[in-house]
Formats: C-alpha cells, structure tokens, sequence
C-alpha cells in the first residue's frame, strides 16, 4: 500500500513536464554579512560589482564586460530570481541574451559544486535588498 502510494506521487511529481520551479521551497534565513565574505571568496567579485559596496575588491576583467548587481532597476529581482542566476546562469541568458550576445552561453563560471547552500542563502541575502524599484515616470499631456 505504501509502495503504491510512493509510486502515484513520483508520477504526480513526474507530470510536470520536467519543469523544475521554485514553486513552494522555503529557504531558512541567510545573513548578509556572511554573504558579502562568500561573495569575494567565490570570486563574484572578479566580473560584478554590487551597487552601494564600494569597499568589494574591483571586476578583473574589463570594464564593458562588468555585470552591475542591483542599484536602480524597473523590476527588483524575487529571491527565487537570484537563486536561479547564481546556480543556473545559462538559463538567464539563452532566454534573453543568447541572440544578441557575444555569449551564447553565460560567461559566469559554475559554482554549484563548490559552494555550499548556506553561502548561496547567504549570498541572496546580501544582494537582494541592494536592488531599488524605480517610481515609474508618467507623462502627462499638458492642456
């Protein structure tokens, strides 16, 4: 009876259509401070530079090719949006870059197999609140 059981919930799971969404997942608390250490310690900062730390050590590559993380932007990256870039980058950009980009692959290197779960949670955590929603500008005809 268990077995059975077991079995329908794997091919409910299964009806998915090999989507893998972070629908549901409950991440516990990063602390920001630590996530700023694993930040440099992964290397983030060799090709980013994070809007209002100016005291991170400077990209290594060169300067058109730095990748600005948050500051002012139309939509503020979810939580779940930062997760997904760090651990699957390559998604981010064949969706919107692969076309019109010099990379057809994401230039961020992988670091899935050397970070931990706490650094990725922390990392979020010390991103995230640096990304500011810009008041959208109307323009109204004047009479």
């Amino acid at each position: 009876m268990f077995g059975t059981a077991l079995l329908l919930a794997g091919l409910f799971v299964g009806c998915d259509q090999g989507r893998r969404m972070g629908r549901g997942f409950v991440f516990p608390a990063g602390d920001a401070a630590r996530g700023q250490t694993a930040f440099v310690a992964l290397q983030c900062n060799a090709c980013h530079r994070v809007d209002g730390v100016p005291e991170l050590p400077g990209p290594v590559i060169s300067p058109e090719k730095v990748v600005m993380l948050g500051g002012k932007v139309m939509k503020v990256r979810s939580y779940g949006e930062l997760v997904t870039a760090i651990i699957h980058p390559k998604y981010e950009i064949s969706d919107k870059l692969a076309h019109a980009s010099a990379y057809p692959e994401s230039p961020m290197h992988q670091v899935n197999d050397t970070m931990t779960v706490t650094q990725l949670l922390d990392i979020v955590t010390f991103l995230q609140p640096r990304y500011q929603q810009l008041e959208p500008i109307y323009e109204y005809p004047v009479h």
